[in-house]
């Protein structure tokens, strides 16, 4: 099976070209990617687990799921995908706010990312892939920001960052 590749992009989005994931993270490339938020009617935010089989991040808490948009793939295509292939459910998206950040892993590996914020809503149950997610629980966003205050060792780096931006871009 082929390695899967990023969509490398500048800092305006546009592609300049696709790279295999593990090469783009190692030279730390900026590249498009999609961060799923799913809510359900209480306002609370689905939250995993990464499995700790992962090759970065394994066992901490982070967003619904987030990956890599394919060649041709529309944000909204790629987080639906994805959402299935993680979470084992589908729900309806919409495409939110973007912006690019950085974040270096202890194994030498770094996310630079031009992330897209997608969201949906769902009242289900998930049903987890274990390859990639080991739990997943609901959170209110005010109780993710005070235990990300105290605990931010057991969240993923771009889960920080993201929900700080996040966070500010729902409350207004």
């Amino acid at each position: 099976m082929a390695q899967e590749k990023v969509i490398l992009v500048n800092e305006n989005d546009e592609q300049i070209g696709l790279m295999e994931k593990i090469e783009a993270h190692e030279k730390a490339l900026l590249h498009r990617a999609f961060s799923v938020f799913v809510f359900n009617d209480k306002n609370e935010l689905m939250i995993q687990q990464r499995a700790l089989s992962k090759y970065h991040s394994p066992g901490l808490w982070t967003n619904t799921c987030c990956s890599h948009q394919r060649e041709g793939e529309s944000n909204i295509e790629a987080g639906k995908r994805r959402l299935q292939e993680e979470m084992g459910f589908s729900t309806e998206l919409k495409d939110t706010i973007s912006f690019i950040y950085k974040a270096p892993f202890d194994n030498g590996l770094t996310e630079h990312e031009f992330d897209h914020i997608l969201v949906g809503y769902f009242e289900g149950e998930p049903d987890l892939n274990p390859y990639e997610v080991a739990e997943w629980k609901w959170m209110s966003l005010e109780a993710i920001e005070k235990d990300m205050q105290a605990n931010p060792s057991i969240y993923t780096e771009w889960f920080k960052i993201i929900f700080d931006k996040y966070y500010s871009h729902i409350q207004q």
